[in-house]
């Protein structure tokens, strides 16, 4: 069953999205590359952030699949990176290149100018944000500093690795818009506290019944239970 579902999604999503590379400056000028997967008659836009070390490669099976659900996605490459599934973080090599810091928090301000550059470029119904390990908790302080900026967040594997311990928490305390968290199930005790503290009652969680996933890499098919993940996204999307 699960390769039937599968084969008919992967069909689906041929005929639904096509992609191209795209960039765009960040708030300091540094070039960031995306793929944009655009989705037919779509309004709504979820821009996807990657985990530590890797790029956008990480959504290379991922987004077709949000395309063929209906929305348009950008796989965005942050300055703190490396490379993933084949593909080289491109904004990562430019700031190297260019001596400018790439640590986890530096990249907060590339997912700042990738929200500002798609609601000026592309003006969509709604925006989604979406991260992966350090990714999803910078998405999680921008749903918090930026209370009206965009309609939901979608967080997988979220912790506090900053050198400050309550840098993503204090943020959480002022997210007003739909919530979803996940992650592996050993990582729980790592955002429940972040879950906890988040105001708003439109919060969805999902913990595994299996060892699970760190980061979004746990929607690839190449793992048994990736399944269960793909439903509870589905199920907090639709409710969107």
């Amino acid at each position: 069953m699960k390769t039937i579902y599968t084969f008919i999604l992967s069909l689906s999503c041929l005929l639904t999205f096509a992609q191209e590379t795209i960039e765009y400056p960040s708030k300091d000028g540094l070039l960031i590359t995306a793929d944009l997967y655009e989705a037919s008659n779509s309004d709504t836009f979820i821009l996807l952030f990657h985990q530590a070390g890797w790029s956008r490669g990480e959504y290379k099976e991922t987004a077709p699949k949000l395309n063929a659900l209906g929305y348009t996605c950008l796989a965005v490459d942050q300055r703190s990176g490396g490379e993933v599934n084949d593909i080289t973080n491109e904004t990562n090599k430019r700031a190297q290149k260019a001596g400018k810091k790439t640590a986890y928090i530096d990249a907060f301000q590339d997912i700042e100018a990738t929200v500002s550059y798609v609601k000026k470029t592309y003006n969509p119904k709604k925006i989604i944000i979406w991260g992966s390990s350090y990714s999803s908790s910078l998405v999680l302080k921008y749903a918090g500093d930026y209370p009206n900026s965009v309609q939901a967040v979608v967080s997988f594997s979220p912790g506090e690795y900053f050198e400050n311990k309550s840098f993503i928490t204090s943020s959480a305390k002022s997210i007003q818009i739909p919530t979803f968290i996940t992650s592996g199930k050993n990582e729980v005790k790592s955002w429940a506290h972040m879950y906890n503290v988040i105001p708003t009652k439109a919060k969805q969680s999902y913990i595994p019944k299996t060892k699970g996933n760190h980061g979004s890499r746990a929607l690839w098919n190449t793992f048994d239970d990736s399944k269960g993940y793909w439903d509870a996204v589905q199920k907090f999307l639709k409710n969107i």
